[in-house]
């Protein structure tokens, strides 16, 4: 059974079986049929996951960091030294396998103790290639009954999760660490197929002035817009 990793063949294939029905179309437009046969929108899309698929295989897991998410079967992880960089990549024989709501995170947590009263920013470059969910950053505070501060940038109209295939791009999430806070969590996750990157990761107190990613932690201080009319 041929995979998207054999694309390029099978656009030949499919191209010779037409031109025996008279039926003549380019090289880049069978590349492009192809493309539709594996459910993504155009070859340019297809060709990066080919470029992502075709470098090394799966590295050791990143010392500190562990991998987690939903569906991390299908994902493998590691390490680009020249680029100084981690990344989460779907597998290429399961592209057809996972779902929309997949995902791999590589992750850390830490002691919250050091941070408590603070206003801590995480902050890192990511970097995409045909991604066709999203790559983003993702950061929470966890206390003795559960999540206290999240943020994951899922709900930002701009500036927040990339898809596609994009160049590095700064990312940051800024929290507030309650005093009965008891770790701080944080990473970056690849949702879909594709291949992401991180680099340049970041954990650091910040000013009070400078605005949090997430005010009151996601609970509004009283009822508000129940008329639904303010916008974002």
């Amino acid at each position: 059974m041929h995979s998207f990793m054999d694309s390029k063949l099978m656009a030949k294939l499919l191209r010779q079986a037409l031109a025996e029905r008279n039926i003549d179309v380019s090289h880049a437009d069978s590349l492009e049929l192809v493309a539709r046969q594996f459910g993504v929108a155009n070859w340019n899309i297809l060709s990066a996951r080919i470029a992502a698929g075709a470098s090394a295989p799966e590295g050791a897991t990143p010392q500190g960091w562990r991998r987690s998410g939903k569906g991390t079967k299908f994902y493998r992880v590691g390490v680009d030294k020249a680029l100084k960089a981690a990344w989460v990549e779907s597998k290429p024989e399961l592209v057809d396998t996972i779902r929309d709501d997949d995902f791999c995170t590589l992750m850390q947590t830490v002691d919250a103790a050091p941070y408590r009263g603070m206003r801590l920013r995480l902050s890192c470059q990511l970097r995409a290639a045909g991604v066709d969910g999203g790559v983003t950053l993702w950061f929470r505070v966890d206390g003795p009954t559960g999540s206290l501060r999240f943020e994951n940038m899922e709900g930002y109209e701009s500036g927040g999760v990339i898809a596609g295939t994009s160049d590095w791009v700064d990312r940051q999430i800024v929290l507030d660490v309650p005093q009965d806070a008891t770790s701080v969590n944080f990473g970056f996750y690849l949702k879909g197929n594709g291949r992401g990157w991180a680099r340049n990761v970041a954990l650091e107190p910040v000013e009070q002035t400078v605005m949090v990613s997430t005010p009151h932690g996601g609970t509004l201080p009283r009822p508000t817009n129940l008329s639904f009319v303010d916008l974002h």
